[in-house]
């Protein structure tokens, strides 16, 4: 709606003085535009077409150069020069235009022409719209109210504002839901809405001890706007509760040796009232005994108990408490409870072991089961903590086990039989264990000596001792010493050595050796020869001093080791005491003739008896050869009428010993024209002296070991080697018993050689029975050979009832 009205021009501010001026001078009065317009309007909107309005053209207005002035205020409008319509420049918020809250709001402004000057007042009237809700200047209202405040009592509160007008503004108010509070509205002389809150029910702050409220203001805008304010109210507290406990009576676990310090229970009482109506005080009541309050405190304020003594289960399993909780208030009221503390067993208690009964020491031979100690274990502990296992440490390597014999006792036996020598001493070491969590140990070791008895023989080392004793040793020498091992102890493994009496050819061990009968030396009591005895057999015993005695025997085999003590013999060709032997051969001899054979024997053994030849002196070398080995004597040449019809030739025979001993003969060779030629064997009574002192043991000792070698060679031949039989045996005259053997034909004759046992015991033999073993031609030419045995006691030309035994050999 647009009025118009003719005014007089109304005085302006000093800015507009020069306006004033020009518009007194034309004199004229201008006339006053009024439009009407929401506030909020977009900018760019239409507000009316002022060249219509002002009876203007729009041309005009552009060449005019119109503009707006605005009095007192923004530039909220503008012209539009091309079309001459009045259009929104910036939003306009009536609120901010017309501050105070009056039902109508202008704003002036000027329109202005030039050329010439033209002034047109415009009145723009900007209209409410509800565009601000209702605002509590206090977003949060507090109210304290004692729970003693009688119903229907009131309380002013905030109003609500708003900054639109008139049917926008507050219309009501609007409280949420409450049993004890309700609004009371009142309505000012200028319009304005206030409110009362007003108490409807009886409070209690036990009940609710704050009550929050919501205020909701509304305008009368369309749509209606609103504001909300909240109110707390705090009930303020009387002291009319007593303090009370959760629980009547407490039950807790505490651990045995808790340090000090620790924590057991926090009491929690309630009050409640208020403020100092709810603060309480803790404190142990009459019935609470001072050994309870010597380990746990009492923390007054928080109600807190810790230990503050050492706990030991096994002297208290509980403790009890009785506690009160007192407020503070003018008439304080109070509270009570009681504790029960059960102290939960921890493994701090060792297990123990005690020994009742030992046997200290026991004999190696007592029986398996027998009883050597009696053990109890025990642990001061409850449950599992105080179950106790008892065993042995290195039970599998120990003779001994346990036995349960009855709750908490033991018996130490032997499982084993026992043995001092394989273990003298045993450190039995028992160990006892709980089984709490973590388990503890203990142990305790006891010592058990084992007692000897003699069951144990003495023993040699070896079974079987060989000695080599070299012959012609001093009689008392020491040959050894045989010691023996008793593993007993004191008289049991005291040792007496002696020779278990054994007869050699009507002599007793005894005289031949002696044995000390504490250390085991054995000595030689004769000076033996070789030739004599080459070994003794025989046992030593040793037997110990125990009850009764142990004794075990060694063999022991004395070797008596050769030694070169014995010079060769010559045997052949036999001579008398010192005189020169002759040999007769025929100068027609040829080259190579055996003239004389020199045989030498050795009566010691292996290298001490192989016997070598040597010419010690020859008259002409050239006429005779010497074979070392065989001792023959062959001619190197024939005989020449200028050699001399006799030689004379020196033959030593000399061992292989060290040192080497020897033998010489003389042998006078005497040639002749013709020799004499016997037909067959005769017997030559011959004296030889030197076999007179043989000894008689060494004899029976050669032929028997010859006889068995024979023996064995036969037996050999017969069953491997399978020959021929031999030939028929050749009788000698009837007076003689001849054995025809037949030898290897590399060996000259059968004349005693000193490496051939066999003829070596037949000569012993048969020297033995007297005669003497003379080699004789059977045929000429050396065909063939007898051995004879001759009777010392006859002669060639004497007869005799005894008969001579005769070895035939071919060459």
């Amino acid at each position: 709606m647009i009025t118009m009205a003719l005014n007089c021009a109304p005085v302006r501010t000093r800015s507009l003085l020069a306006v004033f001026t020009f518009v007194a001078l034309w004199g004229c009065a201008l006339s006053i535009t009024r439009y009407s317009i929401p506030e909020e309007m977009e900018e760019g909107s239409f507000v009316a077409n002022l060249a219509t309005d002002l009876g203007l053209d729009v041309r005009s207005m552009l060449e005019r150069n119109a503009k707006l002035d605005v009095i007192h205020s923004k530039y909220y409008l503008d012209i539009n020069k091309d079309t001459g319509e009045l259009i929104i420049r910036e939003k306009i918020d009536r609120e901010s235009i017309c501050m105070t809250k009056t039902t109508s709001c202008f704003l002036k402004m000027d329109v202005i022409l030039s050329n010439p000057v033209r002034i047109f007042n415009i009145e723009l009237e900007i209209l409410d719209i509800n565009d601000n809700a209702p605002v509590f200047r206090r977003k949060t209202m507090h109210l304290d109210v004692s729970e003693a405040t009688p119903p229907g009592e009131r309380f002013s509160l905030t109003n609500a504002v708003d900054a639109d007008v008139g049917a926008n503004s507050v219309k009501t108010y609007y409280l949420s839901e409450s049993n004890y509070f309700s609004i009371n509205i009142q309505t000012g002389s200028d319009g304005s809405k206030y409110v009362d809150l007003v108490l409807s029910g009886k409070l209690d702050r036990e009940e609710h001890s704050v009550h929050n409220l919501i205020l909701t203001a509304v305008d009368g805008g369309v749509p209606p706007r609103s504001g909300t304010a909240s109110i707390i109210i705090n009930v303020l507290d009387i002291n009319d509760n007593a303090p009370t406990f959760s629980q009547s009576v407490f039950a807790v676990n505490v651990s045995e040796n808790s340090p000090v310090g620790t924590v057991v229970m926090t009491l929690n009482a309630t009050d409640l009232d208020g403020g100092t109506n709810a603060e309480l005080i803790y404190s142990y009541t009459l019935y609470t005994s001072e050994k309870t309050q010597e380990l746990f405190s009492l923390d007054p304020n928080s109600g807190e108990i810790r230990v503050k003594g050492v706990i030991d289960y096994e002297e208290s399993q509980s403790f009890e408490m009785h506690i009160q909780a007192q407020d503070r208030g003018t008439n304080s009221l109070s509270g009570h409870c009681k504790v029960m503390v059960y102290v939960t067993d921890l493994n701090d208690n060792y297990p123990e072991v005690t020994i009742k009964s030992l046997k200290r020491s026991v004999a190696e031979d007592v029986s398996v089961g027998t009883l050597i100690a009696v053990v109890s274990v025990s642990d001061r502990d409850s449950g599992d903590n105080g179950k106790v296992d008892l065993t042995l440490d290195q039970q599998e390597a120990l003779p001994f086990l346990l036995n349960k014999s009855s709750e908490g006792y033991f018996e130490l036996l032997v499982s084993k039989p026992l043995d001092r020598e394989v273990q003298g001493k045993y450190d039995i070491k028992l160990i006892v264990k709980d089984r709490g969590s973590p388990a503890l140990y203990e142990n305790e070791t006891i010592t058990v000596d084992i007692l000897d008895v003699n069951d144990n023989a003495p023993m040699f080392s070896q079974s079987f001792y060989t000695i080599h004793v070299v012959e012609n040793n001093p009689p008392g020498a020491l040959l050894t010493s045989l010691s023996a091992h008793d593993p007993d102890l004191n008289e049991n493994q005291y040792l007496v050595y002696f020779i278990m009496e054994k007869e050699i050819v009507n002599m007793s061990m005894s005289m031949l050796f002696s044995i000390n009968p504490e250390n085991g030396d054995l000595y030689g009591l004769k000076t033996f020869d070789y030739e004599r005895e080459k070994k003794f057999l025989f046992h030593i015993e040793a037997r110990d001093s125990g009850v009764p005695p142990l004794s075990s025997n060694v063999t022991v085999h004395i070797v008596i080791l050769d030694q070169n003590d014995n010079t060769p013999l010559i045997v052949s060709p036999w001579r008398g005491h010192g005189s020169v032997v002759e040999e007769v051969i025929p100068r027609s001899t040829e080259k190579g003739h055996l003239v004389a054979k020199v045989v030498a024997i050795d009566a010691d053994s292996e290298q001490n008896a192989r016997v070598t030849y040597q010419l010690l002196q020859i008259s002409d070398s050239t006429l005779f050869s010497l074979d070392q080995y065989n001792g023959e004597i062959r001619t190197t040449r024939m005989f020449s009428y200028r050699d001399p019809r006799q030689q004379r030739l020196v033959v030593i025979a000399k061992d292989n010993g060290q040192p080497a001993l020897s033998a010489t003969v003389t042998i006078k060779i005497s040639t002749v024209e013709h020799a004499m030629t016997f037909l067959e064997t005769t017997e030559l009574p011959l004296e030889y002296e030197v076999f007179t002192n043989l000894n008689l043991y060494l004899v029976i000792g050669l032929g028997a070991v010859s006889f068995l070698l024979l023996i064995t060679i036969l037996v050999i031949i017969v069953l491997k080697c399978q020959k021929p039989k031999p030939k028929a045996i050749k009788m000698p005259p009837a007076n003689r018993n001849s054995l025809i053997s037949q030898r290897s034909s590399t060996i000259a004759d059968s004349t005693l050689i000193s490496s051939d046992a066999y003829w070596y015991s037949l000569f012993l033999a048969e020297t033995r029975k007297g005669k003497v073993v003379v080699r004789q031609p059977i045929i000429p030419k050396g065909a063939g050979y007898f051995v004879s045995s001759i009777p010392r006691s006859i002669g060639p030309s004497e007869t005799t009832d005894s008969r001579a035994s005769t070895l035939e050999y071919s060459k």
